[in-house]
Order: C-alpha cells, then structure tokens, then sequence
C-alpha cells in the first residue's frame, strides 16, 4: 500500500497556473503600497487556488514485479569450433544456477541461431533476436541483457537509444583473445560461362595475426580431373582458371594448405559452380535423299532459335547411273573437305538422315566422323530401309562406333513406338506425354530396321519387339540410332500423332552431354532452409547420400523413390553456406543463404564488435575461454539501482527497477465540501476585520 497526494483541477493547469501569477502581482503591489492585511490577502487567495485544483490524497494497492534478465545465447556456426560448444554449455549452466539465487528476477533465455525460418539470414544477429525475444516486455522492468558469444556479432546498433531500453548489455566471451586463424577468400567468382571456354575465379589467403609462413599452397580441384597445386603468397591476390566443360553446373573446389595452430580450417576451403553456357549449338544435318521426314528434321532444328544449322540433301537417287561425275552433280560443290576435315570438330551434333554410301563422301572422311565421336563428338542416324542394305552405314568406318549391328532384315507392319524398362527410367524418354499406360497414346508407324544392339542402351522398341531407339557411348563421345523413318507421321498428327519435338530435342542433348539428361544425375535444391535432394539413376538401387555442410559435419540420407528411374528426400540445413552433395562418384553443391556467409568470414574471437554498445549502456566484456579446457569463472553478479557504469574486473550490475503492477486505487478529497467553504469563509472574514481595524 502506498500513499500520496494527487491534484484534480476543477480548470485547466495552465489556468491555475494564470491565476497564480496574477495573485503574485497584485501581492507585489500590496507590498509595495504597504498595505496592511497584504499577507492574509494573499493567503486567502492561496487557499481559493487550492480548492479549484482540488487536491486528493489516493491510496494504492501496489502488487511488485520482478525484473526480468535476458541472456542470448549465441549459437551461430562459429560457436561450433574450437571447442566453444561445450564451453558455452558450461557458462550457461553455471549461469543458470548463479541466477537461481536472486529473487525476484526472471530470467529470460533467447538462442540465437545462423538461420532463421525464411533462411534470409546471414550473420550473426543476437540484437535483432533479442528485439524479438523482448517484444513483450515493458522497458521498465528490463534490468539488463546478458550475451553470451564469441563477439562476432553483425548487427550491433549504432547507439543505445535504438535499444529501445535503458538497461546495462554485457558480453561473456567464449573465445580466448590473441586467436590465430587462416582463411580463403573468394573476391570474383563468374557465375556463368561459354562451354569451352575458361573463366578466372580471384581468390585471397589472409591470416587473422602475421604468422610464419610468408606463401600457402592451393589445391585445386576440378570435376572429373586430378587435383593440381599452385603456391601463391599471404595476402596475395591470384586467378585461378576454371574451365567450362560442359553445359550446367562445373564444379571446382579450391583449398589452401591448413597451419599449425590456426583455429579451424573450415574456412580454408570454397567450392565454387560455373554455370556452363552453350553459345548457339552448331548441327550439320546430312540427309541421304528426299523423304517425308526430311522436312521433320529441318523444321525442328530451324524453329530453335539456339541451333544454327547447316543442311545438304543428295538429290541423286541410289539406282540411277548416267557416268556424271559427282563434282558435277550440283550447282554449289559439296565442301566435303572443308566440312568433314577441316571444321568437323566446331559442329556440336552430325545428324545422318537416311544416308548410305553414294560415292558423295569417301570413307577417309567417314573416319573421321568416327574419331570425332570418340574425341567427345556426337553423332545421330536416322535409318530407313537404308541402314540394312548392303550400302549401310554400318559397312563404313563410321560403323566402329555405330550402337547396333543390321540383321539385313526390315519389319514393315503397323506397331505403336513403346518404351523398354530402361526407357521408362532413362531421361530421354521418361514421361514422354502419351507413353503412361499399358498402351501408349500416340500414333502408330510401319517400318522398323532389324538390328542387333551391342554395348548399347535400348530405350524404344517397335514391331515383333525389336529395338527402336538404340543410343551408346563410344570413347568420349555418344551416339544414338533411331531404326524408323516414320517419325514424320507424328509430325503430321497421324492418328493424333506424338510427342516427336520432346524425343528429338531431348535426344539431341543427350548426344551433347547435357546435365539434365544424363542418366546417372544427383542434384540438390535449397529453399530458405530446406534441401531438397533428388537423384536420378537406371540402375534398380542407388547408394545412399551424405550431406556435407559447410562446417565438416556429415550427414547420412536415403533418399525415397518417387518414380521410375527417380529418387527425392527434403531434409533441413541448419547451417548457412555451400553445402556437398555426393552418392557414390557423382558430387554437387548447392549454397543454403550466402555462399560467402559472414558466419565464416570471421571466426576469431573479439570484443571490438560490441565495445561501442557495453560502453554506452554501462556493460562490459568478459573473456572466460582463457583456458581451452574449461572456462573460467563468472564475474559476480550484482542487482544495482543506478549509476552509469554498471560493471568492474571481476562483477557485472543488473538494475534494479522496483517495478510495480496497480490493483487499486482510492482517492479522498482533501480540499473540498464544507470545510474548504468554512476555511475559505473565515480568511475573507479575518481578511475583511482586519481592513476595518
């Protein structure tokens, strides 16, 4: 309970406040003209201000609140090494007994992570979870914030006052000052680049304090090379080249040689992608003689604006023999030389469209298209009739590298293009839109090559079962055999045709190596903090997938088969950065936040982030990761009620609010009713006897 006075006017203050000065005037004046009864004038015209502000005295039924503590307890990626997990454990048990001493206080426990829901987050952000954790807390009952970190922390206030309260901030430090670290920074990483091509990646070795070593070596890992080594020095800024290879994700890790006695070495490695970047791909299509399909051929390829193409069709028909030499036989020369020799290697993909041996290219230039599969080229036949007779390509040099041996024998019968167990899991023909069912959807052909597959991939089948799309892999390169040129029936919406664009272009980007079509594929997404791991394989059992996050830590998961051929699993990153994906020889990376997280960028121990803000509140800064075993003892904790320095070599100050919670309230009035009447009366009636004396 407590009691005090308190004023109700009848009038405004201001005209209280009016009246006053007036009073005061007119008593100057009386004084001046010493005038008798001055003082009892006055008097009474004090007592008639005080009825019109009507004082009351209120009694209040006051229930204490406790002050409230808010320890953040910093649990961000650089908490995870050099043994500060445990030891943050340690402080904050202890910390938690030491505060179960003071009464009435409630402490308030808020764990600040790397990440947060949305997964925008990067840094370490104690002051805006500490906002959030106080948001329901009035400021006067806050009697100080206690962070417990290693210091690194990024986003520190410019001034106390956008706190939003006025209570002491003190830091515990986990770390040990003077810590020595070796980092790899990443300057200028490309995004994309030209298959083909090169593109330098900038890269920095910087140590925390001057150590020994004046130059560092760097191992450098590409995707599907050994790793070389280059020494550059301390603080040096270099290139390291990465070659684009292939279409999609190009994967290089870079890592500098640990030291003795830095902090950790998670930060002396990066893994970078190149998003490889095809320039307009460059097809020459050969076809044999005029058919319905040529114009399927050319058509597609001409409506991607991606393809620049380079068509011949032979127009001499097989069985005809006038003796006209082959140079004669057209008005521009075919540039066999020039297209088969000297610039073979420039063309991403050889389409052959029903050709057999016509005497147009010599079999020394058919080798050379072999050799150009196996140097890594790709190469499409499309085969009518012409690949079983006795004028085959397969009866060339190029037939070394063909996927499939012709019987002789051609199958002409009405039959529905279907896919083999393998086509159902192989990319370039999974989900083709018709093919689900017992029965495909799309339209029926009438011609199919009888062949013999060798070292080779059945992925369609046609009439009597025999293989219809046969594709193999020869050296470094590929190649793919189609056995029926009816494909333009699809084309024309023959019985309500068939998904010929989807096949053709998929089929084309196999043939070049395309990441998305490739057989063998593991692939990872983020989204905030979510991975999303999916893995593509023709094999019935795939090996499971570790997970490597950007501190070390492995994790083991075994994905789910979604469908034919595919495999997903979601699973949570706590942490923020560049996380490895592998399963058995395939590898990605995919980066969760920043690939450059701040996190990482710092890991050594400080007390200068929040140096401005401890010294403005009154907190201070304790180092209690000394000793690397254990941590060293808390400063003593002290409930004060004021002052500007709240802290000493050995102790830390909590406020001490005293805040209170109203129940009741009763008011009595002090100044009012008869008595104030009679009082008011009484000094008018001294007030007038005396002018009469």
């Amino acid at each position: 309970m407590r009691w005090s006075i308190e004023f109700l006017p009848f009038v405004s203050w201001s005209v209280i406040w009016a009246l006053a000065a007036f009073g005061v005037v007119l008593f100057a004046l009386l004084l001046w003209r010493a005038r008798r009864g001055a003082l009892l004038r006055a008097l009474a015209y004090a007592m008639l201000l005080l009825a019109i502000a009507n004082p009351h005295l209120k009694q209040e039924d006051r229930e204490p609140l406790n002050d409230v503590l808010a320890v953040v307890v910093d649990d961000t990626q650089s908490q995870a090494i050099a043994g500060r997990d445990p030891r943050t454990e340690a402080i904050r048990k202890d910390l938690e007994e030491r505060l179960k001493t003071f009464p009435n206080l409630d402490v308030r426990w808020i764990h600040s992570a790397s990440t947060s829901g949305d997964g925008d987050r990067d840094g370490t952000m104690l002051f805006t979870d500490l906002a959030k954790g106080l948001a329901d807390v009035p400021p006067d009952r806050l009697a100080g914030v206690i962070m417990l970190t290693d210091g690194n922390v990024h986003d520190v206030p410019g001034n106390a006052a956008a706190l939003g309260f006025d209570a002491p901030v003190h830091a515990l430090l986990t770390g040990k000052p003077g810590e020595f670290d070796r980092r790899l920074e990443v300057l200028r990483a490309p995004r994309f680049g030209l298959v083909g091509g090169e593109q330098p990646v900038e890269v920095r070795v910087t140590e925390t304090t001057p150590g020994d070593a004046k130059s560092v070596k760097l191992t450098v890992t590409r995707q599907g090379e050994p790793p070389s080594t280059k020494t550059v020095r301390i603080g040096e800024k270099v290139d390291i080249p990465v070659k684009v290879d292939h279409a999609g994700p190009n994967i290089v890790e870079i890592e500098a040689d640990a030291a003795p006695g830095e902090l950790t070495t998670v930060n002396n490695r990066a893994v970078l992608t190149v998003e490889g970047v095809r320039e307009n791909m460059r097809v020459l299509l050969v076809s044999g003689e005029p058919h319905a399909g040529e114009r399927t051929w050319r058509n597609m390829l001409k409506s991607d604006a991606a393809v620049d193409l380079v068509h011949f069709t032979i127009l001499r028909p097989p069985e005809k023999q006038d003796g006209t030499p082959i140079n004669q036989l057209s008005l521009i020369a075919f540039p066999t030389r020039e297209l088969f020799q000297e610039k073979l290697d420039q063309f991403d993909l050889i389409i052959f469209d029903r050709y057999q041996r016509r005497g147009v290219l010599p079999l020394l230039y058919l080798e050379n298209v072999a050799h150009y599969v196996e140097r890594g080229g790709a190469v499409l036949v499309s085969a009518g009739d012409d690949y079983a007779s006795p004028l085959s390509l397969y009866r060339t040099p190029l037939g070394e590298v063909l996927p499939a041996v012709p019987s002789g024998r051609v199958v002409e019968e009405p039959f529905k293009p279907t896919l083999t167990d393998l086509g159902q899991k192989h990319p370039v023909t999974r989900d083709l839109a018709g093919s689900k069912g017992d029965q495909p959807s799309w339209g029926r052909w009438f011609r199919v090559v009888d062949v013999d597959p060798r070292d080779a991939e059945v992925l369609m089948k046609g009439a009597e079962g025999k293989p219809l799309l046969v594709l193999g892999e020869r050296g470094q390169g590929r190649v793919a055999l189609l056995l029926s040129d009816h494909i333009w029936l699809w084309a024309r919406g023959y019985e309500g045709g068939g998904p010929y664009t989807d096949l053709l272009r998929r089929l084309a980007h196999w043939l070049m190596k395309e990441p998305d079509l490739e057989e063998e594929m593991l692939k990872a997404t983020s989204r905030g903090q979510t991975l999303n791991l999916e893995r593509r394989s023709i094999k019935d059992d795939i090996e499971p997938v570790t997970v490597t996050a950007p501190s070390g830590k492995e994790e083991t998961v075994t994905l789910d088969k979604a469908e034919p051929g595919l495999w997903r699993k979601s699973t949570t990153a706590v942490e923020q950065g560049v996380y490895r994906i592998s399963s058995g020889k395939l590898a990605s990376v995919v980066t969760v936040g920043n690939a450059n997280a701040k996190e990482l960028s710092a890991v050594t121990a400080t007390d200068a982030a929040l140096s401005s803000i401890l010294n403005e509140t009154g907190g201070g800064s304790f180092w209690l990761g000394r000793n690397q075993a254990d941590a060293s003892p808390l400063p003593r904790i002290v409930m004060v009620r004021g002052g500007h320095v709240m802290h000493g070599a050995d102790w830390l100050g909590l406020h001490k609010r005293d805040a209170y919670h109203v129940q009741g309230v009763r008011l009595f009035p002090l100044f009012t009713g008869f008595l104030a009447l009679a009082l008011l009366l009484g000094m008018m009636a001294i007030t007038w006897f005396r002018e009469g004396h």
